[in-house]
Order: structure tokens, then sequence, then C-alpha cells
């Protein structure tokens, strides 16, 4: 079996033999998850890391729990086929469709799709989906076995999801995962009912962690990779009362992870001041924190131009292009940034998040 396999032997090995493992943070986006399959890809492919831990919301929870199911099955490989028949899965099953044609169209959505967006805008969906069917549950099902990610051989799981009643985070480890719960970390409340979890509501885990990466650093993961789908920047302020909905929106699901990634930052940042970096008042995590090293793959070039509504795109040749897009991206970034892993940080999450005009 690979050593990619199990998560004490990949640790064991790491230790002994220096090689670098890494722990990813997967941002939610619907459709545009497709992009991070692409990149996660291109990471299993290259075969230099093993990947220890994992954090994920919404569409990076689905491809964290894919990629967790394919390392246990068999190793990398097996979890590029666990990657694909997830997405496949998802572009053939779920009812929805695009007006996409060729491979070079800009994508929309069918006009059925965009009807039905338009009245989850004026009924909830306890008035249109009343039995509360969700297709994502059955692919789920069918492509996931979540008893054996609750085994102590699996990659560290952590899956956000919201609680619909307080707003409070709640994630979801190894030992708590089930369909439940990753239908939680991806319910979109205009669309979905809450899903229920021990008689409590949860709502996308978006809305307070996309995604969470403190846990990852508590975990012990030194090597930290985040994979963003979020734009850097959003361009110019939006006029039409369609367009300020769809940038508050946007905002909404990116915040709270621009507040975590700037306080990580800053932790990193206190951790390695001098009075700590002398052993004076050095806890586990001071030390863990002063030994991080942060690393980006975003989508910003390959995906700043989409609309919002592709994110609802989730048709197979959409999809695959997307892959193909953060396939691309990530031999890119291994070409530029591989060598770096285990050794220093290649970006600077203070000066990335930092607001215009504020000193990094």
């Amino acid at each position: 079996m690979s050593w990619f396999s199990t998560r004490p032997f990949a640790r064991s090995f790491a230790r002994s033999f220096g090689t670098p493992s890494l722990g990813l943070a997967l941002q939610g986006g619907g459709a545009h998850g497709a992009f991070t399959w692409g990149v996660l890809d291109a990471l299993l492919e290259d075969g230099r890391f093993p990947i220890t831990a994992i954090s994920g919301t919404s569409a990076g929870a689905m491809n964290a729990l894919a990629l967790a199911h394919g390392l246990l099955r068999g190793g990398a490989e097996a979890a590029r086929e666990s990657l694909a028949d997830f997405w496949c899965a998802v572009g053939t099953q779920l009812p929805f469709e695009t007006l996409m044609v060729g491979p070079t169209d800009s994508p929309g959505l069918a006009p059925g799709l965009r009807a039905l967006m338009h009245w989850t805008r004026l009924l909830s969906p306890y008035q249109l989906n009343p039995l509360g069917l969700n297709p994502l549950r059955d692919v789920l099902e069918a492509q996931i076995d979540f008893k054996r990610l609750r085994s102590s051989r699996a990659p560290r799981l952590f899956i956000a999801a919201t609680h619909a009643s307080t707003g409070r985070l709640r994630l979801f480890g190894n030992a708590d995962l089930s369909v439940e719960a990753a239908l939680a970390s991806a319910c979109l409340p205009t669309v979905h009912h809450a899903v229920m979890i021990d008689g409590e509501p949860y709502w996308d885990g978006g809305y307070s962690a996309n995604p969470a990466l403190f846990p990852l650093v508590r975990c012990g993961v030194a090597d930290l990779l985040i994979v963003s789908l979020s734009p850097l920047d959003y361009g110019e302020v939006p006029r039409s009362a369609e367009e300020i909905r769809a940038r508050a929106l946007e905002f909404t699901f990116n915040a709270s992870f621009l507040r975590e990634a700037t306080l990580l930052a800053e932790a990193c940042e206190e951790a390695r001041g001098p009075v700590i970096a002398f052993g004076l008042g050095a806890g586990r995590l001071e030390r863990r924190l002063r030994a991080l090293r942060t690393h980006l793959i975003d989508a910003h070039d390959d995906l700043g131009a989409l609309s919002a509504e592709t994110r609802l795109i989730a048709h197979l040749p959409f999809l695959e292009r997307l892959r193909d897009q953060g396939r691309a991206r990530a031999q890119r970034w291994l070409a530029e940034h591989g060598a770096s892993i285990g050794r220093r940080a290649t970006v600077d999450l203070a000066r990335l998040y930092a607001p215009p005009g504020a000193s990094a």
C-alpha cells in the first residue's frame, strides 16, 4: 500500500527521511471547486509531498473527503481516481444545466435554472422543496466511505459548517464525519433545508470559516498550502441592485477567511518575536506557529472573469475545463515553488491580505 495511505505511516516517514508533508486548506466555491480538483490532481501526480491533514468548506469539503477517501483506499493514484469519480458524478447526476456550447464559450445558466434561482429569492426552500430533496446526498453516499474516514488511519480532516441558530463555527473532525456533516458544510440556506445533526441545524460552512486554518496548525502541520477560489480584487464597484447583492454575498463568504488568515499571520509574527524565539513563554502552539510555512495556489487569474452564477453550473464539460485550469496552475506553482516546501514560506499572508493603503 502507498505511503500516502495512512496518517501514522506518512508522519513517521516524513520524520525519518525528512520528506516534507502538506496540510491543505481548501476553499468553497460551488462548481468552481473543480479548479481545486485539478490542483489536487497535479499535487498527487507530482508525488513529492504526503498529505497528512485537510481543512475544507463546502466544495472544499467535498474535495477533502474525496481526496482522503482515495488516499485510504490506495494512495495517490486511488485519490486521483476518487476525485475524478466524485466530480464526474456531480457533473452527470446533479440536475443543473448550462448554456455553454463549445470549449471557448462563456458559460451561463440555462433558462430553467435561472428561473429557479429567481424563485429562491422569493420563496424559501421549505416552500420550493418541502421534502428537502438533495441529489448531492446520493453522490456522497455512493462515492465516500465515511466509516473508513472515521478511522485513525485517515488523514486529519476538519470540515466546516455553521450553526444556523447561533452563527458559530462547527468543525467536524474524523470521529464526527457523516453524510449529514458533508451536506451541512455545503448547505446554502436559500436552496436547501438546514441540515439537522444531533437535533441542531447547520448551514454552509462558508459563513464561519472558508476554510478554517488554525486547526491545521494545532495538529502539527508545518507546510500549509491554501487553495483559494476567491478573487484578491473584485474590480469596479458594482452599480446595479443584482451586482451589489452578488458582491455582498461574495464578501460574506470570504470575510471569515480573510480575518483568520490575517490573525494567523499576526500570530506567526508574534511567535517569531525575540521573547518567544528564545524560548521564554513558548508553548506547543507558539512553537508550531514559529515553524509554520505558508503557501498559496489561487484561482484569481483563471476564475476572476467568471460571474458568480457559474458556481451553480454542475455540468461536466465546464467542470473538466476548470479541472484543467487548476492542473495547469498547480504545475506552474510546483515548478516555481515546489523546492521550497519544507524549507521556506512562499507567500506572506499579512502582506497579501493587508487592506489597501495599510502597512503589512
